[in-house]
């Protein structure tokens, strides 16, 4: 009888501590995905040419033409090598503000990067 009880009361406690441990797994935060935005750069433009971002965004320029463009801010925050055909250029977007930007080999493409 003695050894039943015991039985009962680990069975009570291992269901117990399992319990408490499913509970506290399923109320953690998941982390969510940083957002992003992608704009082309295409037939000497960028598109869109203006972007509103919250803080955090991650933005990602992608050149489809066939000659080379860069991702140039205007006060330099942020600068891309020259990019050639399908190459990628990745800036997260951290500071409020209005960044104007252009391609340096082409300073009549621009573009403008909202962050509010």
């Amino acid at each position: 009888m003695r050894m039943r009880k015991s039985r009962l009361i680990l069975t009570v406690v291992a269901s117990t501590v399992l319990a408490l441990a499913a509970f506290a797994t399923a109320q953690k935060p998941v982390a969510a995905a940083s957002p992003s935005v992608e704009v082309k750069i295409d037939n000497f433009s960028f598109t869109p040419a203006t972007i509103t971002v919250k803080a955090g965004t991650q933005i990602t320029w992608t050149n489809a033409d066939d000659i080379p463009h860069t991702v140039v801010a205007e006060d330099q925050s942020f600068k891309s090598k020259a990019l050639d055909t399908d190459e990628k250029f990745t800036f997260t977007a951290s500071k409020l503000g209005t960044y104007s930007y252009f391609c340096s080999i082409h300073p009549k493409m621009t573009g403008k990067v909202v962050v509010e």
